[in-house]
Order: structure tokens, then C-alpha cells, then sequence
């Protein structure tokens, strides 16, 4: 124990000290926040994996999943001396200092600030200017599921292949589904997610009656958009074996391929990652062993381009205007301007 309302944990030879460890956290379960400090204890390497000196927003949930929740990018006051940061820039041009974590204690840390989810950037603190993952959001609109983005992954596995590239899907803990390509850190940003729109447009042509590439929602019909913004600089996924902020205490949790066509998003939670992970440990680990480039992803592009005349795509609300990139104005409201 450690003191009144406390109790400290051992982190691979690091002390963390857990206030209010009785605090509820998933009122539906019953899950407080001891559950979910041992539950990133028992999946500590995998997270780590995931997370391991990538500049990381943590989103808190100080008073649970049913409160109010927030993004915090800046390292908090009072972060430890050993929680490495990096410096990033905003597409505004600011800049912040993220956490870093390299060690399962500050997995632990964060959690204990309420962090039920972390939200990596897809660099390394190395170099912040360029992605070592393409990470590629399958998201299912209203009127499609969890399968149709099965569905999707598969095919895109195919296409992937076809470029001389291999793909790591996992559950979003929601309805989507994401798959992550290692990449070399040589390309930056806007390079990437070039290569993003690249491979939603080839996707979106092989099955046009269950993919699209459209930002605008209005636009996407009964289809799963492929969400090519989130390789947009400052765009994050929550990271492998993060909880998610829903009723059940869903986990974005590493799939193989081969268990892809069979899974449900709630069939991973706080409970049962856990004793998977146990088993068959982070089946996501050989991820590191890679990292494939994107020129024959950026060579379709060119011709998408030159063929076809396909340019760029719009960017968040937020983003400055980028050279090339179209009219931001809904299309429904552009036909009646």
C-alpha cells in the first residue's frame, strides 16, 4: 500500500504509485481503475510495442467513460524524469513536447492520469518528420458493419501484396478495422498519405459497391470509407491493445489473418485480451523485423494522376490549405453556391 486510497505497483522494476485504485472506470462491468492498471500490466509488452518512442497523445477519462474525457498532447507537469519527450509540429506550425514511452511503466503512469487510450503518432522521436507505418483506417458508414471491413481487409491484403508490401490488421474496438504497414521513416507526411489515397482509389475500383474514398460523408453512401486522412500529419489511431472508451471496455486488440473472418470487436475487452495475450503473446511482434518501401505505391500514384487526372484529396477541417488540394466546401453546398 501506499498511503490512504493508494496502492503501488511493481513495473518491471519501477515503482507506480495507483491513487483512488477503487475509482470506477466502466460502470456497466463494474471495471475500476486497478482493472485497467493490471490489465496494461498483463499486456505490458505488447502496448510497449506499439507505443515504444512514438511521441503519444494520451485521451483521459479522469472520471471514467461515462464523464468527460479530453486529449492531452502536451507532457503534463510533473512527468517523470525517465518518461523520454519529443517535439512535434503541429500542421498550424506550433509545436509541443509528447511523452515517449520507452518502458511498460509509463503505460502504467498514464493510466493513472485516467488514459484509457493512447494515441501514437506514426514516427519515432528519432525522426518526426517521417511515418515508419502506413496506417490504413477501414471505417464502416451506417448501414455496414464490422464484417463488411473484414471484408474489405482481406482484399486489401491482396492489393498490398501486389506492391510488394505485407499489412498487420487489428480491431479498431469498434466497428472498423486498421492495417498497419512498417515502412522505411524515408518518405514524409504528405508522401505517405499520398500513398494512402492510392490504395483507397485501387480498393474503391476493385469493389466499388462496398468501398469509397469520399471525405465527404454526404458522398459515401452504405460503404466503407477508407479513411486516407489518418496518415495526415497530427491524425493518430488508438494504439494495438488499447482500451476503448465503450460500455463493454472493447480493446483495439492485433488479429492474425487467419483469425480476421471470425472475430467480433466484443469478443476482446479487459477481460479477455489478457489471458489471449498469455497464450499466444503479442502475435503482432514481428512487425519490427520490417519495413517496406512505398515506391510502387507512389508510382500507381503517378499514373492515377497522368491516366486518369486523380490529384489530391481534402484535408481535415484544420489543416492550412495544401498546394493542389481541392475546394474544402461541402458538395451540397457548393452546387447551391
Amino acid at each position: 500500500m501506499a498511503g490512504a486510497g493508494a496502492v503501488e505497483l511493481d513495473v518491471a522494476g519501477r515503482t507506480v504509485r495507483l491513487s483512488h485504485p477503487d475509482k470506477t472506470y466502466y460502470p456497466e462491468r463494474g471495471f475500476t481503475k486497478l482493472d485497467v492498471a493490471q490489465y496494461y500490466l498483463a499486456v505490458a509488452d505488447g502496448v510497449l510495442r506499439g507505443l515504444r518512442d512514438r511521441p503519444t497523445t494520451m485521451q483521459r477519462f479522469p472520471d471514467g467513460v461515462e464523464g468527460e474525457f479530453f486529449y492531452q498532447k502536451r507532457a503534463p507537469k510533473g512527468m517523470p524524469d525517465w518518461l523520454p519527450t519529443a517535439r512535434i509540429a503541429f500542421p498550424s506550425g506550433r509545436f509541443a513536447d509528447e511523452m515517449c514511452p520507452t518502458e511498460p511503466a509509463a503505460v502504467l503512469w498514464a493510466a493513472n492520469l485516467g488514459c484509457l487510450t493512447f494515441h501514437p503518432w506514426p514516427v519515432r522521436r528519432a525522426d518526426t518528420e517521417h511515418p515508419d507505418e502506413l496506417r490504413i483506417d477501414l471505417d464502416p458508414q451506417p448501414g455496414t458493419d464490422f464484417a463488411d471491413a473484414v471484408r474489405v481487409a482481406h482484399l486489401l491484403r491482396e492489393l498490398l501484396a501486389e506492391h510488394g508490401l505485407r499489412g498487420w490488421p487489428k480491431t479498431s474496438g469498434g466497428r472498423g478495422v486498421h492495417v498497419y504497414v512498417p515502412i522505411r521513416p524515408h518518405w514524409t507526411f504528405t508522401e505517405v498519405r499520398r500513398a494512402a489515397i492510392t490504395l483507397a482509389r485501387a480498393l474503391e475500383r476493385r469493389m466499388p459497391d462496398l468501398v469509397t474514398s469520399a471525405w465527404w460523408k454526404e458522398e459515401r453512401g452504405t460503404k466503407v470509407f477508407v479513411d486516407y486522412n489518418q496518415m495526415a500529419r497530427d491524425r493518430t489511431i488508438a494504439s494495438a491493445y488499447s482500451l476503448r472508451a465503450r460500455p463493454r471496455a472493447t480493446v483495439s486488440t492485433p488479429l492474425r489473418w487467419d483469425e480476421l473472418s471470425d472475430a467480433a470487436p466484443e469478443d476482446f475487452d479487459l477481460r479477455t485480451v489478457p489471458p489471449r495475450f498469455a497464450e499466444l503473446g503479442d502475435v503482432h511482434a514481428d512487425m519490427a523485423d520490417h519495413a517496406f518501401g512505398l515506391e510502387s505505391v507512389l508510382d500507381l500514384a503517378d499514373r492515377q494522376a497522368a491516366d486518369e487526372g486523380l490529384g489530391d484529396l481534402p484535408y481535415p477541417p484544420d489543416h492550412p490549405k495544401m498546394p493542389g488540394e481541392p475546394s474544402r466546401v461541402q458538395p451540397s453546398r457548393a452546387r447551391k453556391e
